[in-house]
């Protein structure tokens, strides 16, 4: 049977730089790489070896992402691919999608969501059939981050089995990372629609139109591509819970629809004016200050009211400290059985950082800290040396510099640098990063572009 790590990805893009940052996102996730420069190149590759996965651009020079699809389907059924693209369009997601890509990305999305569907697919590389519906079906977050020591955190889970058995819409607000999702699933499994579906939708991680689609699904010939019905999340989760991901990066127009469905409980297919009747329950979660989006025009505030009958403010892990320890052994548990490695020990003053480091990516980043260290360890101790450099020292100003290059040169020169420490702070994680720079996600992977940042 194949390892998890033997799972193989051929990154195909006419462009070295996005090759350099995938290929980098990838193997930090253990997954093995490989390059093809034109569609071409890349069936001369999956004729020469074993891939799971084709990762490749829409847009190319020659053979485009849709004609090397087409000819991966025709010859190796068993490769999944996901396609990516800079020019979202509800047309050419519908047809990579009819034609058997696995997913579509945009570039200008969350590339935690591209590494999301990655990882699903390595975790099924080896299932089929019913094995790989199960996996699915059971693919969620564990709850043990439910449990906790912290007086706010016991007074949180106090409100969340009280709200639990009722079918009352719950805003879950928190910082990234903080384990929003694992509060709404345990609303579901702990309220009346728990034995129907729970489906999830990151509003942040799909364009305006993407996302009307996927909420209210279309009718055939509603747009170009449009070749069959395609039932919407609302209807799929009609009679269990639907819950909306990052629904302060909801689109405005969505959001006026959005409230209309839940005036009427009703939705409208795209291209149909039939009024379909639903009955769920919505939970959304939010790492956005609603109110000042409220204030800048940016979220109506008549659906803030139809969404928040209660909200749970998710507490930072910096602000429930006594929590960590336990934490911790969950993760090194994790983790020691997942990578097969008996876990014998931990340095004392590697103990001590992790139990008062601030954790600014929160839960996520103890995660991954935890699952970098298992993974370093090569017999059984956990060490500091295996800490990512950046934690472990504050950024260091220059102590010289160039007096005669341009300043546009070396601003440039200061925010490569200033941008490649945060990455490392963050341990590569795009979407903490960005949030601690203060701009947008599709910004930072273009500086990483630019600047050719190896994290």
């Amino acid at each position: 049977m194949k390892h998890k790590h033997d799972f193989r990805v051929l990154i195909v893009d006419d462009e070295v730089a996005y090759q350099d940052v995938y290929e980098m996102l990838l193997k930090r996730k253990g997954h093995k790489t490989d390059r093809a420069s034109s569609g071409e190149e890349a069936l001369a590759k999956l004729a020469q070896g074993d891939f799971d996965l084709v990762l490749t651009d829409l847009i190319m020079g020659g053979m485009d992402g849709l004609e090397l699809l087409s000819a991966i389907k025709k010859r190796y059924d068993q490769v999944e691919v996901i396609l990516i693209t800079g020019f979202g369009s509800i047309e050419s997601a519908v047809t990579a999608m009819k034609m058997g890509a696995f997913s579509y990305f945009i570039k200008s999305a969350d590339p935690d969501i591209l590494l999301g569907e990655i990882a699903k697919l390595a975790g099924l590389a080896n299932l089929t059939g019913q094995d790989q519906a199960r996996t699915l079906a059971a693919g969620r977050p564990s709850p043990f981050m439910l449990r906790s020591a912290n007086p706010r955190m016991l007074k949180i889970m106090a409100i969340l089995n009280k709200v639990a058995a009722s079918n009352a819409s719950v805003l879950i607000a928190g910082e990234s990372g903080t384990g929003k999702e694992v509060y709404a699933h345990h609303l579901h499994d702990h309220g009346p629609c728990r034995n129907a579906k729970f489906i999830a939708v990151n509003c942040q991680a799909l364009s305006q139109s993407l996302l009307e689609s996927e909420l209210f699904g279309h009718e055939r010939g509603a747009f170009t591509g449009a070749t069959e019905r395609r039932i919407g999340r609302f209807e799929e989760a009609s009679g269990g819970t639907l819950f909306l991901d990052e629904i302060g990066e909801m689109p405005t127009a969505v959001q006026v629809k959005l409230l209309r469905v839940l005036e009427t409980k009703t939705i409208e297919r795209l291209g149909s004016n039939t009024a379909l009747p639903i009955k769920l329950r919505l939970i959304s979660a939010t790492n956005k200050d609603i109110p000042a989006a409220i204030r800048a025009g940016d979220f109506r505030e008549d659906l803030f009211y139809r969404i928040n009958t209660i909200i749970l403010e998710i507490p930072p892990l910096r602000e429930r400290h006594e929590d960590i320890p336990a934490l911790i052994g969950f993760f090194i548990a994790k983790y020691q059985a997942e990578y097969a490695k008996a876990i014998t020990g931990m340095e004392p003053k590697l103990e001590d950082f992790l139990n008062h480091y601030q954790y600014p990516g929160n839960i996520r980043e103890l995660k991954n800290v935890i699952e970098r260290l298992v993974v370093l360890t090569e017999d059984g101790v956990l060490r500091a040396s295996d800490l990512p450099s950046a934690s472990l020292a504050e950024l260091a100003p220059e102590d010289c510099l160039d007096p005669i290059k341009p300043l546009r040169d070396l601003k440039k020169e200061v925010e490569k640098k200033y941008i490649s420490s945060v990455l490392g702070k963050f341990d590569g994680n795009i979407s903490e990063s960005a949030r601690h720079l203060s701009i947008s996600r599709r910004q930072l992977f273009n500086k990483v572009v630019e600047y050719g940042l190896k994290f």
